[in-house]
């Protein structure tokens, strides 16, 4: 293979909630791997260290419900796994020209000074 494959996914981790909690981010990382057998036709599957961090980070009972990711298939035989980073996107964002609408308040008079009104004198 000269070419390198690579597709995104996102993952459902759902099912990690049926596992008992001190197992459930081991139980991911299996799942993310079984995900990737599955579907990259490959036997060798690494995940990357970020990854593997953003799994881990709210500890082992509460990881994330789904995850985006993308897979690369390399020359070596393996597949890297990684989080996916939206690298296209945020460089549109910036070249879109977005309006700032500014918030028009009308201020009510407070009750400042009010011109002095010219009174006639009175007649008796």
């Amino acid at each position: 293979m000269s070419q390198e494959l690579e597709r995104v996914y996102t993952i459902p981790l759902g099912k990690v909630l049926l596992s008992q909690s001190q197992h459930r981010a081991v139980r991911a990382i299996n799942m993310i791997k079984e995900f990737a057998q599955h579907h990259m036709k490959v036997e060798t599957i690494k995940i990357d260290e970020e990854l593997s961090h953003q799994i881990w980070a709210r500890g082992v009972r509460s990881p994330p419900r789904k995850i985006k990711v993308r897979m690369s298939k390399t020359d070596e035989g393996y597949v890297l796994v990684t989080p996916f980073t939206d690298d296209v996107e945020s460089a549109v964002t910036p070249e879109k020209e977005t309006k700032k609408v500014e918030d028009v308040v009308e201020e009510a008079p407070a009750k400042e000074e009010a011109p002095a009104k010219e009174e006639a004198p009175a007649k008796d």
